[in-house]
């Protein structure tokens, strides 16, 4: 298998994963994406947690801590394809406008916008 995976692949594993658990999972509908949306935040708060508990410093160097936070941020990616599923949002869709957000962020003055925020 690949070891740098794209989009579109990892949206057919996904869907491979529902095919496999579709009686017991939600139907591939739009409506369930916010579902998907929610799990994702409580992977999220497993993967700050590992963190808060574990200490950053140990994710970087020990190997057993490091390998469960990346396994949570795994679950964070699936949940996160899951809702590009739902909402039938296509890898050349994402990436058309991902590309366009990093360009646009490529120009951005952060610290300007955060100065200026609540003026």
């Amino acid at each position: 298998m690949n070891k740098d995976l794209k989009i579109s692949e990892l949206k057919e594993m996904q869907l491979k994963l529902y095919e496999l658990n579709k009686e017991k999972w939600n139907d591939m509908e739009p409506k369930y994406a916010k579902n998907h949306i929610l799990y994702m935040i409580e992977e999220i708060g497993e993967c700050i947690s590992i963190i808060k508990k574990k200490k950053i410093e140990n994710v970087m160097s020990d190997e057993k801590i490091r390998s469960r936070f990346i396994e949570e941020l795994s679950d964070v990616l699936m949940y996160y394809i899951e809702v590009l599923n739902r909402l039938d949002i296509s890898a050349e869709e994402f990436s058309t406008i991902y590309l366009e957000k990093y360009n646009r962020n490529l120009k951005r003055n952060y610290e300007e916008e955060n100065n200026n925020k609540y003026v």
